[in-house]
């Protein structure tokens, strides 16, 4: 497609940038890709579906309640979201979900009905043929669900109570001929039982109903007090503000405040209504008046069912053949998990990149660490923990044995504060020094270093990454960790630290480059470096792989440098409001982004060409808030052979042509295709790691 001809349709701020709301909509249409995918074994492409959906929420949650707080204080709101108002972003987002919603439902048809040709059956509650099954789902109705049933009957002298976030509810609807006025009651799907009820087996076939589908099989018993000649169940769920408003009294600890501020949300404004498109005109008018929606919430219309994230938990059935075949974590060459981590590390810097590589190294350093008599102190900066931890386990075993340990714990860390508060809890309750982040900024590093007493001198040791030290994600989140010895780096971790205890004195790093302070600066002149160099008559070269960008005046520099003559590679796996390949503007950028098994996570910044290229690692995306409002890591890597696995693997991304997309105005989300075998990245990633061993 000629991107000329696309950007003569658009405004003068939307031929420069895409707004990032609207880009981040594309980015979860590729996942709905995924689903829609056919090569994608079923399951998966039905827990794809349930990504896409768990991403909605969670944006309607933050983003779209950000620019709905906008409009209603009145205010336009242009400088802070760019290309659009805020009404007219929200009328925009509001079609594009209608759209992707309509999609998705289409892709779940079809997924079943490919389920049914592989003897999977998933029934609603006129489907139940079988005595077998019809006494099991009355058994477990009454057993299990029954208890746990929250029924709620309205009228309208009655004040409505509060409808839980993100929760489903079957809005009952019961009429009786010759009245006028229905009876209308709510039923909450209770969230502490599994979504999919998997139901005997029958003739070699599996069948599952959804809970939804099992209550609306046993309404008779639910409201066999009411008279009625007609019942039926509607769907609806209401996703409210999730922003955190922090009161500002001192006399409360920040984890008091916090605390009361995640509470707060269960009560938070309103910011979308999903329904089920089928209701009747009357049922839905009294919901919405009774549930005080406004003009600026947005109002979708959905299928039979929502909370559609439960299909991430779709069971597998023992059905391996309808699952992405399983990759063992690899070791890394060279070092043996029954090795001393000191040891090792002294002698050469060495890089894990999860999950192609385990995550144990990661656990494996800090039990070292917790045990060896000669560690003195251990410092770490946490952002998200799993809810198992032994990252936190091995930190307060550590404390146990007389160390001294430092936590930087974010407990602002969207959507995982309350994980974190009751982890902080636990540790300060252990003897763990905590330090709850820097006033107006969150600490989103992710690095630790550790002093060992080597004869009559401390040693330094640590880890920084680009992504969080967490078990769980670890086994889905590409992300790299350079585990080293080196003094300089070292040296700049630990006035990080000391910043962090005393955070109004402003340290300078002589390797480390640290948001908020010298980011922005500090990649400005790496990328006025490579046009320097074009200028000079050579070649000026820029590869970056990160999860968003969105920052204007940054992309205002890359356009700088593609107008010079720069050559720029980027993959971007979410946000990105810049536009590739305009002539005049862009056009020596090129830009993809890859969705596939794993979720693509690290940020690596490679300036110049091979043979003289400077390489970084980083847990910062080049977003306005990374730059200006965290506290943010990124690491140069000096080791040559670690380097050349950075730029390796990269290269391997970059040449990806099946779940590669190219990124253009268009916005199209197309397919990269080319004359080249393919080469699907994730894969071939494991393969290089695979072969390095033997």
């Amino acid at each position: 497609m000629d991107n000329r001809l696309n950007m003569a349709t658009l405004g003068a701020d939307e031929s420069r940038y895409i707004n990032r709301e609207i880009s981040w909509l594309q980015f979860n249409a590729r996942v709905l890709q995924e689903a829609a995918d056919e090569s994608v074994p079923l399951i998966e492409r039905l827990r794809f579906v349930g990504i896409f959906s768990n991403n909605l929420d969670e944006f309607f949650k933050v983003r779209y309640a950000t620019v709905k707080r906008i409009v209603e204080a009145g205010k336009k709101g242009r400088k802070a979201l760019g290309v659009y108002a805020a009404d007219e972003l929200l009328e925009k987002i509001t079609k594009i979900v209608i759209q992707q919603q309509e999609e998705s439902l289409n892709i779940i048809d079809d997924i079943l009905q490919h389920l049914k040709e592989e003897g999977i059956y998933v029934i609603k509650e006129n489907e139940v043929h079988f005595p077998e099954h019809s006494e099991y789902i009355k058994s477990f109705f009454t057993e299990k669900v029954s208890p746990a049933l929250v029924t709620i009957v309205l009228n309208d002298d009655l004040e409505l109570p509060r409808i839980q976030d993100l929760e489903a509810y079957l809005t009952i609807t019961m009429k009786k001929k010759g009245s006028k006025k229905p009876i209308y009651a709510l039923v909450e799907i209770p969230s502490e039982l599994d979504r999919f009820v998997v139901l005997p087996q029958v003739d070699g076939n599996d069948y599952i109903m959804i809970l939804d589908d099992l209550i609306r099989y046993n309404l008779e018993s639910v409201f066999s007090i009411f008279e009625y000649d007609e019942i039926s169940a509607h769907m609806i769920k209401i996703t409210r503000d999730a922003e955190l408003d922090l009161e500002s009294d001192l006399g409360k600890s920040f984890i008091e405040k916090l605390s009361k501020s995640v509470k707060g949300r269960e009560d938070a404004e309103p910011v979308r209504f999903v329904h089920d498109q089928t209701i009747d005109s009357d049922t839905l008018a009294f919901l919405l008046k009774k549930l005080g929606i406004e003009y600026t919430d947005s109002i979708i219309p959905g299928g039979r069912y929502h909370n559609r994230k439960d299909y991430m938990g779709f069971p597998s059935l023992g059905r391996n053949d309808l699952l992405y075949a399983k990759q063992k974590p690899l070791p890394i060459k060279g070092i043996s998990l029954n090795d001393s981590m000191f040891k090792k590390v002294a002698e050469k810097d060495f890089l894990q990149y999860t999950p192609y590589h385990t995550f144990a190294y990661v656990i494996k350093f800090l039990r070292e660490a917790a045990l060896d008599p000669k560690v003195k102190t251990i410092k770490i900066t946490i952002y998200r923990l799993a809810k198992l931890s032994h990252v936190a386990s091995a930190l307060i075993n550590a404390a146990k044995n007389g160390k001294e340990v430092t936590v930087q714990i974010e407990l602002r860390a969207r959507f995982d504060e309350e994980s974190n508060m009751r982890y902080a809890n636990k540790m300060q309750d252990e003897g763990v020094k905590l330090i709850f982040g820097v006033p107006g900024l969150k600490v989103h590093s992710k690095v630790c270093v550790i002093e060992r007493q080597e004869g009559s001198r401390l040693k330094r040791y640590g880890f920084i990454s680009t992504g969080n030290f967490n078990g769980m994600t670890a086994r889905i989140y590409t992300d790299y960790t350079l585990f080293t010895a080196n003094k300089q780096i070292l040296k700049d971790l630990s006035k990080l630290f000391n910043f962090f205890d005393t955070n109004y004195i402003v340290n300078t790093y002589q390797h480390l480059v640290i948001s908020p302070h010298y980011a922005r600066n500090t990649f400005y002149k790496l990328i006025e470096n490579e046009i320097k160099k074009v200028k000079s008559g050579g070649k000026g070269y820029i590869r970056l792989k990160l999860n968003s960008m969105s920052n204007y005046a940054i992309i205002d520099k890359l356009y700088a440098a593609s107008a010079a003559g720069v050559q720029i590679d980027m993959i971007i796996r979410g946000v990105c409001c810049l536009i590739p390949g305009v002539e005049g503007m862009s056009e020596n950028i090129r830009l993809i982004s890859i969705v596939d098994k794993f979720l693509e996570h690290p940020r690596v910044m490679i300036f110049g060409e091979e043979g003289d290229e400077k390489v970084f690692i980083s847990s910062s995306d080049w977003m306005t808030r990374n730059l200006d409002n965290r506290v943010e890591v990124t690491c140069p890597i000096y080791d040559e052979d670690i380097k050349q696995e950075i730029i390796d693997t990269y290269t391997i991304c970059w040449n990806d042509n099946v779940k590669a997309r190219e990124i253009t105005a268009a916005q199209d989300n197309a397919y990269r295709k080319n004359d080249e075998a393919p080469l699907r990245s994730q894969f071939a990633t494991y393969d290089y790691y695979l072969n390095k061993l033997n």
